[in-house]
C-alpha cells in the first residue's frame, strides 16, 4: 500500500466507498442535470464591425488592432458579427486563432456584408448551420421583397458546449436601417423559423436590430411571453446603461439601445453590459458590441 493510501483510516475508507457507490447509483439524467448546474456559463457578444472604410481616422487598419485587442481582453465564447466584409472576417480569423467562424456575404459566397459567427474553438462544437435572407423569398440568396435597398440575412448555429454537453442555437442578424415595415416583417420571418425549430434547446438571438429597445414594433414582435427575452432587463446585473450606436462619439448615457442578446427557452442571464472600450482615443467600431453571461440550464435535445 502506498504512503497516502496508509494514512486513511478504515472508517474513511467505508465512507468513501459509500459515497462512490451512491453516485454510481443516481440515475443518468440526475447526474446530466448537475453536472449542467455546475457548468461554466458562455459569454456571448453582439458586434457589429462597421465595414472596412478606408478613411481616417476610423479606417478599417486602425480599428483592427483595437478590435483584436477588445476580443483578446474579453474572451467571449461567441461573437455574432455584423456589417463585416470578406477582408475583415478574414483578418479577425488571423488576429483571433482560438477561434473559428462560420457565415457567407448577403450576396452570396464571399460577396457583401457577413452576419459572421465567431466562436471558440475549445469550447463550442458546431453540429448544424444555414443561413436565410429577410424577405419573402428567405431561402433565395440575396433577396430583398420589403423596400430595403440592402440585402439583410440571418446566419444561425446549433452549437454543442463541450464543458456541459448541452445543445443550443445560436441566431445573427442585422435589421434594415431605413424602412420599418422591413424590421417588422424581418422580426416576424425570425419568430416563425425559430418556432419551426420545435425545440426545447436554448435559443440565443443576437444582432444590430436598428430599432430602439421597447420602443419599436420589431422588438415588441420578438420580446413577448412566449417569445424571447431580452437580456438587459432580464440578467441579475446589468453595466451602464448608454447608447450602442455612438458614431465614434464615445458612451452617451440614456442614448437608444439597437443592439440587443435576447434568449429563449432555459437559459439564464446572469451579467450584461455594453462594452466601451477604446485604445489611444481610437474605438473598434461605430457601434459598442453587447456581451452577456448566460447559463444554458439542462434540457431535451432535439
Amino acid at each position: 500500500m502506498n504512503a497516502p493510501l496508509a494514512r486513511i483510516s478504515r472508517r474513511q475508507f467505508r465512507f468513501l466507498a459509500l459515497t462512490l457507490l451512491c453516485c454510481s447509483a443516481l440515475p443518468s439524467g440526475l447526474l446530466a442535470t448537475a453536472a449542467a448546474a455546475e457548468a461554466e456559463p458562455i459569454k456571448v457578444m453582439t458586434y457589429n464591425l462597421r465595414y472596412a472604410s478606408k478613411l481616417p481616422p476610423n479606417a478599417w487598419f486602425q480599428r483592427r488592432p483595437v478590435a483584436a485587442a477588445m476580443l483578446q481582453e474579453l474572451k467571449p465564447d461567441i461573437v455574432g458579427t455584423q456589417e463585416g466584409v470578406y477582408l475583415q472576417i478574414k483578418d479577425l480569423q488571423t488576429d483571433l486563432p482560438d477561434y473559428a467562424w462560420i457565415g457567407t456575404g448577403r450576396d452570396g459566397g464571399s460577396r457583401g456584408e457577413f452576419m459572421a459567427i465567431f466562436y471558440r474553438r475549445d469550447r463550442l462544437e458546431p453540429l448544424e448551420f444555414d443561413h436565410f435572407w429577410l424577405s419573402d423569398t428567405p431561402d433565395v440568396i440575396g433577396s430583398t421583397t420589403w423596400g430595403n435597398s440592402n440585402r439583410r440575412m440571418v446566419t444561425w448555429v446549433k452549437f454543442l458546449d463541450r464543458k456541459s454537453q448541452e445543445e443550443f442555437y445560436f441566431f445573427n442578424t442585422h435589421f434594415d436601417h431605413q424602412v420599418q415595415a422591413a424590421r417588422e416583417k424581418s422580426a416576424e420571418l425570425i419568430r416563425e423559423r425559430v418556432g419551426a425549430l420545435k425545440t426545447k434547446l436554448p435559443v440565443i438571438l443576437v444582432g444590430d436590430f436598428n430599432a430602439a429597445a421597447e420602443a419599436n414594433k420589431a422588438y415588441a414582435t420578438l420580446v413577448n411571453e412566449d417569445g424571447f427575452s431580452d437580456t438587459w432587463k432580464t440578467a441579475r446585473e446589468q453595466g451602464e446603461a448608454v447608447g450602442t450606436f455612438h458614431n465614434y462619439g464615445g458612451p452617451r448615457k440614456g442614448g437608444v439601445r439597437i443592439d440587443w442578446i435576447l434568449t429563449r427557452g432555459p437559459v439564464e442571464a446572469l451579467a450584461t453590459s455594453v462594452v466601451t472600450f477604446s485604445k489611444d482615443n481610437q474605438y473598434p467600431s461605430d457601434h459598442f458590441p453587447v456581451v452577456a453571461t448566460l447559463q444554458c440550464r439542462a434540457s431535451k435535445s432535439d
